[in-house]
């Protein structure tokens, strides 16, 4: 059984979704990270196409890869123009590359409403562009494009530009579903009719725009294909492509293909998350393999068959992708959840003991009225602590105050003071910020630094507002999710009000005396 290769295009069809651009920093630190997860290939983009993509291959030069090879990406020759004199093919030699990728047009519709020529020049276009690379010593991977929708319209005309471009001595030959609108079963019944009519190493290419994109890259591998591109978290134009990392997890774990090594396959969410960080995208919670609830589990029946055995609710196990388990704690998780909780905080919690029935119904009562404690496991072990009589507070209110002042200019600023007492000593400050929870976040932390310092190491990292019933206009009651972090972790907290500030003033102070708690048990 044929080794497989690992293609990725998320630099160059990736930076093509809509709401990203990466820069010259941002690619060069991306290729390095898939260098270290064993992609084979990285295609850096399109040097004739603009200034960045240029500057890239001219500083990737400096970097070294363990593995990787990287690829420049361009098109054939323009109609009766020799490739000695097109720009864009020299701009392929420029960057210097030891391969490069090619794409040429299978689909007579687009050979003859794009390029508005015959279907013989375009037959010439690919092998004479194909045979001059290969004559500076390049590797030349051809991508054909639209070749399925070619294939559907002109099986012949498609056939005969892949047999083309194996003449003019390509080295792999890409089978592209550009428009991504292929369904499973047309594309594997075309790749049967391929045959082993072609010498070079078939891959496959194809996009998203159906929700077909992973199941058709599996299949057309268990069709022969041994070349697989896609992108990081299936970024791309459109719907995207082909998700390498949850295609990778598949070919490793289900089809039992070699394409990367059981200690890489544990780097695919760390991997899969720092693209999405430099994307400035947020990462999808239920992406498969990697996403945040790919194991996690809320319902009460789950857990409990979860906690017996692990195969009972998961498909794989999480530490096979670099991701762990979560049992979420809600009131559809039942009394499972809250002891596996207790246990992991070594409280000593009983099924049916009486602290356990008052969280359990204090956990009811609170998700009724508006709380969330998946994403707040900060708030739910406090909530948990002072139920057992297990909590010191560390502070006590005063009062505080808000206030948002208008200039005459338009400029908005926010000032909150506040009162408070630790340890029967009173402190009273005040502190400036960009809205009127930041300010009263300064000033918390202001009041509480000088008896607790190790507060200046911890940030508020996330801030989401929830409206809960948007019927009730803005005497809605919202929900307030703080994600907070440390040196060495992050921690959610939640508050609830009709007010805003009392919701935010909840999670602020459940972040803060979560981080002290946390601090007093080390």
């Amino acid at each position: 059984m044929s080794k497989l290769e690992l293609y990725d295009t998320t630099l160059r069809d990736g930076a093509q979704t809509e709401g990203v651009s990466y820069s010259v920093g941002d690619k060069l630190n991306i290729a390095q990270k898939l260098d270290m997860l064993g992609i084979h290939y990285i295609e850096g983009g399109w040097p004739g196409s603009n200034p960045k993509d240029l500057a890239f291959f001219r500083e990737i030069k400096r970097k070294h890869l363990r593995q990787a090879k990287v690829c420049a990406f361009g098109s054939t020759t323009r109609p009766h123009l020799r490739p000695q004199r097109d720009a864009n093919i020299q701009a392929l030699l420029k960057a210097e590359t030891e391969i490069i990728t090619l794409f040429g047009k299978s689909w007579d519709l687009h050979v003859r409403y794009v390029l508005k020529t015959s279907l013989d020049e375009n037959l010439k276009m690919i092998f004479s562009s194909i045979a001059y690379l290969k004559s500076k010593g390049r590797r030349v991977i051809y991508d054909a494009e639209h070749f399925f929708d070619g294939a559907k319209d002109n099986f012949a005309y498609a056939l005969k530009t892949l047999f083309t471009a194996d003449q003019a001595g390509a080295d792999v030959l890409v089978l592209c579903d550009t428009n991504g609108g292929m369904i499973t079963s047309s594309l594997v019944e075309i790749i049967k009719k391929l045959g082993p009519r072609l010498k070079p190493p078939l891959g496959i290419h194809v996009h998203n725009d159906s929700g077909m994109a992973i199941a058709n890259t599996i299949a057309a591998v268990e069709q022969g294909c041994t070349h697989i591109q896609g992108t990081i978290n299936g970024y791309g134009e459109r719907c995207g492509n082909a998700d390498l990392i949850v295609c990778i997890a598949n070919l490793k774990l289900k089809l039992g293909r070699d394409c990367i090594s059981d200690v890489k396959l544990k780097k695919l969410k760390e991997v899969s998350h720092f693209v999405s960080e430099l994307s400035n995208m947020r990462h999808q919670n239920n992406q498969p393999f990697v996403g945040e609830s790919a194991f996690a589990h809320k319902g009460g029946v789950h857990i409990n068959a979860m906690v017996k055995h692990p195969l009972t609710y998961e498909h794989t196990l999480p530490g096979a992708v670099g991701n762990k388990r979560r049992f979420l704690i809600s009131e559809l998780s039942g009394r499972t959840a809250i002891l596996l909780k207790a246990k992991e905080l070594e409280l000593g919690l009983k099924k049916d003991t009486v602290h356990t029935k008052k969280i359990y119904k204090l956990l009811q009562d609170l998700e009724h009225q508006g709380y969330q404690f998946e994403a707040a496991e900060g708030s739910f072990e406090l909530l948990m602590k002072k139920a057992m009589k297990k909590y010191q507070k560390f502070f006590d209110l005063e009062g505080f105050r808000v206030i948002i002042e208008k200039s005459k200019t338009g400029k908005l600023s926010s000032e909150a003071a506040i009162k408070l007492k630790v340890n029967k000593i009173e402190e009273h400050t005040a502190s400036e910020g960009d809205g009127p929870v930041n300010a009263l976040d300064n000033a918390l932390r202001k009041a509480l630094l000088e008896f607790y310092p190790s507060l200046a190491k911890m940030r508020l990292r996330d801030f989401k507002v929830r409206v809960l019933d948007e019927r009730a206009g803005t005497a809605a009651k919202v929900r307030v999710l703080i994600q907070s972090q440390d040196e060495k972790t992050s921690w959610g907290t939640v508050g609830v009000s009709e007010n805003i500030i009392e919701a935010s003033w909840q999670a602020l102070v459940d972040s803060i005396e979560y981080k002290l708690l946390k601090d007093k048990s080390r």
